[in-house]
């Protein structure tokens, strides 16, 4: 509607996006269901919203608001205009810690809110495990709940005023006694007296439907409850002022097994009369690891609250004392509450995948019954899912008997769909029977809402109508929701994906080798849009810098979701919009971990950028930073380094070369090491030969050292930092291990044409020297076809190394550059999955950290003793591990926690022109000011090149790898 968008462009102060990208990363929220909105409009403020709805009135276009984007139901999806609250109305107004409430606007995430009112001991009751993405007014708009609503209720129980433009324009101020309530709506219910008081189920968690009983006199005729849980359909927030509670001094966590959930849930209610904060409850099948865990089946987590950690405790042990349990641990420490509380924010993304790797969907998420009948509830649900032959994991909130579950329905076939539909009906019917609510937090929706009139009846809907036509009258807020829904098994958002495989190189092991499947793992949980990196996490760098969803993983993966789909973004592989998307994924592959469904970005961009430029040329830094090691080889071999740095080092000389090579002005270029690692471990290699065979001549026993690694010349210790490779080679031999290099010659027969062994010149080998490679910095630049060539030539090499007889004699590879190694562990075996050869390297490979403590495990590292800071490599925590490097550091005596996320250089990307803002954003993040506030005497710790790169440019900082620190310690211990 161009007329329309001119309109809102006019009139409106904020953004107005009728693009392609705009409207195609708010199609889908995190439920089942998709629709393509005409355009989105972040407005500044209540002016802004007021024209939008004027403008989208007179074009009797629909308007729909939008939070985070994280409902389950379907609700934050529309074909009108999308309001996005999150860009500009973010904001804390603000706080009374006297009155204990707060002035917010609709965008504002939940942990701000937190976070300004912890200082004060106040905190916003409710919390969603999203609170680190999920804004207020979405909240509001789903009557919220969280894992303490046992103690602080829900969102509606914690709003006292709601600011309020109705489709028509009038501006309410909602409030108790019948404040702000539009004309007709008293009569309405005053009409309705009888049937209001008899026809809501006494539940905490009842959340489906209008909450009309929230404006019976006795309860104080309250228009902002009532309005809480309406989704958008009644009017349009613009501001709210909340209650905030007292936060306890100190907390526990009492973690209280049981053999199964069952048994878990029968215990819960009988748990609420020692007045916990929360109990929460979830399976074994939803965790990735129970080692933190007591022994059991299922667990219910217990938090209590006290003025000392001691009452906290005492309170935790007497919940135990209480339980009939199989086992239990009481925390009481804030890191350790925080992890286990991980594990149960997380079962939102983990459940979304059954144990055997097929995938679960929502539709079913948020259920509620009297917590009394939970245990009775589960079994009948269990029974319900195994007549339909599904399944699911339940989990949730089971002080207040609401479930959260995802079900493994076939939303891909018209069979599956119609099992959906009938399950669902089903389904509804046995939450009735026990006296539950379909929605328990999360809203009705499209999910639910047309089976509404199983819980309430037709005559208590048709109220609903009525109000719904008092407050919009032209029904032009979220239609379709709630009230005259659409179908439950209609807009499926995988309806328009395609159902042949996608022709694709990498080989998605995790996802049956179906690229859709891999871009279906988005669900939008969201967790990606956090605005802070807490604790060790990466995801996603480029959302922090940038705040713009296109820039987030689930934003990129909605655009790949439409690219597939073909109706919005119609030119597939060569869309421009993915591109630029993508184009600031750094490849740091923290998604791969801390996506709780495991999207990998760096691996779908690299697929994309294959296909974008296949048969076209690409962009200059592909050629330049994408073919590096082919260029730093021949400075190698033509001995030319010394020309090469000094050429850089002309100021227009180096200003012309990125000029062409498409390399940012800001950067410089890095020195190129006179003497690679391998020329200076040949001359070692050499000498000891030497002198070993002089020990043998001269009759002297020689003892080698063993077991034996392979160390492996990464592009980046060979040619920019031999120091690396020295320094380990060093502390390796100190801890009795044996260090040769990978093959760098190989040999082969010669042949006549005719394909005899040919003799000529009296020696039938060729030797050709070639170099090992792990292919990273063309798998970066989607170059996927050179990668594949350089890594089956690095197989080549090591093929006795890799024969499958040998086993068990098989030197581990030592990898020293975390990229190259996560490269080598994950790329390789996907690039080339039908090569047995590639699983094999992948599994020799080995972190400098890993083989010390796999081959040396009895050798003490030399003290240190000197606090460490620095940032651990994002692909050592996505893909490695760092529990290794951790126990090296803590037996040297370096103390102190390396920083999260990323350092923004991520290789080529900071290098790349047109990156340098959002690199250096990133490295602000938490990097730079870490080594910024470090005491003097503190060891800078940076395994990758990249992030000593960025350390030096940007701070001015020699970042050093752990294997110097270590080979330095050992020296001062020699002398």
């Amino acid at each position: 509607m161009p007329d329309l968008q001119s309109e809102l462009t006019r009139t409106v102060r904020g953004e107005v996006g009728f693009d392609v990208t705009s409207r195609a990363l708010t199609t889908m929220d995190a439920s089942n269901y998709r629709r393509v909105p005409l355009g989105v409009v972040a407005p500044r403020d209540a002016d802004d919203v007021a024209a939008t709805l004027a403008a989208c009135r007179a074009h009797g276009v629909p308007v729909v608001a939008r939070g985070g984007g994280t409902s389950i139901a379907g609700q934050a999806t529309g074909t009108g205009v999308v309001l996005d609250f999150t860009r500009h109305m973010n904001r804390l107004l603000s706080l009374d810690p006297a009155a204990r409430t707060a002035l917010v606007q609709p965008g504002l995430v939940l942990d701000r809110l937190q976070q300004a009112a912890a200082p004060h001991r106040l905190r916003f009751g409710p919390d969603p495990s999203t609170h680190s993405r999920c804004t207020l007014g979405g909240m509001i708009g789903n009557n919220s709940c969280g894992s303490h609503s046992v103690a602080w209720g829900t969102t509606a129980d914690n709003v006292s005023e709601l600011s309020v433009l109705t489709a028509r324009g009038d501006s309410l101020r909602l409030g108790q006694d019948w404040a702000g309530a539009p004309s007709g709506l008293r009569p309405l219910v005053e009409g309705e007296l009888a049937r209001l008081r008899t026809g809501f189920p006494d539940l905490p968690r009842r959340i489906s439907g209008y909450a009309l009983d929230a404006l019976l006199p006795e309860k104080g005729a309250d228009v902002a409850r009532s309005f809480c849980g309406s989704e958008g359909t009644l009017g349009i927030l613009t501001e709210a002022v909340v209650r905030l509670v007292e936060a306890p001094r100190a907390r526990a966590l009492a973690v209280l097994a049981y053999a199964d959930e069952s048994a878990a849930a029968e215990a819960a209610a009988g748990l609420l009369v020692h007045g916990p904060l929360t109990i929460e409850g979830m399976a074994a099948d939803l965790v990735r690891s129970t080692a933190d865990l007591p022994r059991g089946g299922a667990w219910l987590f217990v938090e209590t609250g006290g003025d000392t950690a001691a009452e906290a405790r005492a309170r935790a042990g007497t919940i135990v004392r209480a339980a009939d349990v199989v086992d239990s641990l009481v925390v009481t420490d804030p890191a350790a509450q925080r992890a286990l509380w991980r594990i149960r924010e997380d079962a939102s993304g983990t459940a979304t995948r059954m144990p055997d790797g097929s995938e679960a969907w929502p539709g079913w998420e948020d259920c509620a019954v009297p917590p009394t009948q939970l245990g009775a509830y589960l079994r009948d649900f269990r029974a319900l899912l195994g007549t339909y032959d599904l399944r699911g994991t339940p989990y949730g909130h089971f002080g207040d008997g609401c479930i959260h579950v995802r079900i493994d329905f076939d939303l891909l076939t018209s069979p599956g769909i119609a099992r959906f539909r009938r399950f669902s009906e089903d389904l509804a019917d046995l939450v009735v029977a026990h006296g539950g609510s379909l929605s328990g937090e999360h809203g009705d929706g499209q999910a639910r809402a047309e089976l509404l009139p199983k819980m309430y009846g037709d005559e208590m809907v048709t109220l609903f109508e009525r109000a719904k036509a008092v407050w919009d009258p032209d029904d032009l807020l979220n239609p379709g929701m709630l009230v005259r829904p659409a179908p439950l098994d209609t807009n499926l958002r995988f309806a328009v994906l395609p159902r042949e495989p996608v022709d694709v190189v990498f080989g998605y092991p995790h996802d049956g080798g179906d690229f859709t499947a891999a871009v279906r793992r988005c669900v939008g949980v969201a967790k990606c849009r956090t605005t802070e990196a807490s604790g060790p996490s990466v995801m996603c760098p480029s959302f922090r810098a940038t705040g713009e969803e296109a820039h987030s993983t689930r934003g990129r993966a909605r655009l790949l979701h439409e690219m597939l789909a073909g109706e919005l973004v119609t030119d597939g592989w060569r869309s421009t919009e993915v591109r630029d998307a993508l184009d600031l994924c750094l490849s740091c592959k923290g998604c791969r971990t801390d996506c709780p469904v495991g999207v990998d970005m760096a691996t779908y961009k690299a697929e994309f950028l294959h296909h974008h430029y296949e048969g076209r040329r690409r962009p200059a830094s592909h050629y330049t930073m994408g073919w590096l090691p082919r260029w730093l080889r021949l400075v190698e071999r033509t001995h030319t380094a010394w020309l090469v740095n000094s050429l850089a080092a002309v100021g227009p000389l180096a200003w012309l070369a990125k000029r062409l090579g498409g390399i940012a002005p800001e950067r410089r270029f890095p020195r190129v090491a006179g003497v690679t690692f391998t020329r200076w471990w040949s001359r070692g290699f050499r000498e000891k030969l030497r002198q070993s065979l002089a020990a043998w001549k001269a009759g002297e026993r020689t003892e080698g050292l063993r077991p034996v690694v392979q160390l492996w010349p990464d592009t980046f210790t060979e040619h920019f930092a031999p120091s690396v490779g020295k320094a380990a080679v060093r502390v390796l031999e100190a801890a009795g291990v044996g260090v040769t290099l990978t093959p760098h010659v190989r040999m082969m027969v010669k042949r006549t044409p005719e394909g005899a062994i040919s003799s000529v010149g009296g020696n039938v080998w060729l030797f050709r020297r070639r170099r090992v490679c792990c292919g990273l910095t063309y798998i970066s630049t989607g170059q996927l076809d050179r990668a594949r060539a350089v890594l089956r030539n690095t197989l080549d090499l090591l093929d006795a190394h890799l024969i499958p007889e040998l086993d068990d004699a098989r030197a581990p590879v030592v990898v020293l550059e975390p990229s190259c190694a996560a490269a080598l562990r994950t790329d390789l075996p996907e690039l080339l999955p039908d090569d047995p050869r590639a699983a094999r390297l992948a599994a020799s490979v080995l972190t400098f950290a890993e083989a010390l403590e796999r081959l040396a495990p009895d050798w003490t590292p030399p003290r240190v003793d000197r606090p460490a800071v620095g940032q651990t490599h994002c692909h050592q925590h996505a893909v490695l591990g760092d529990t290794a490097d951790r126990r090296l550091r803590s037996a040297a005596g370096l103390t102190g926690e390396l920083s999260g996320g990323c350092c923004g250089l991520a290789g080529n990307f900071g290098f790349e022109k047109g990156h340098y803002e959002v690199s250096a954003t990133c490295a602000e993040e938490q990097l730079l000011p870490s080594v910024r506030e470090a005491q003097d005497g503190t060891v800078v710790l940076a395994d990758g090149f990249s992030c000593r790169t960025q350390l030096e440019q940007l701070a001015g900082v020699r970042g050093r790898h752990l294997a110097e620190v270590l080979a330095e310690a050992l020296e001062a211990e020699a002398l």
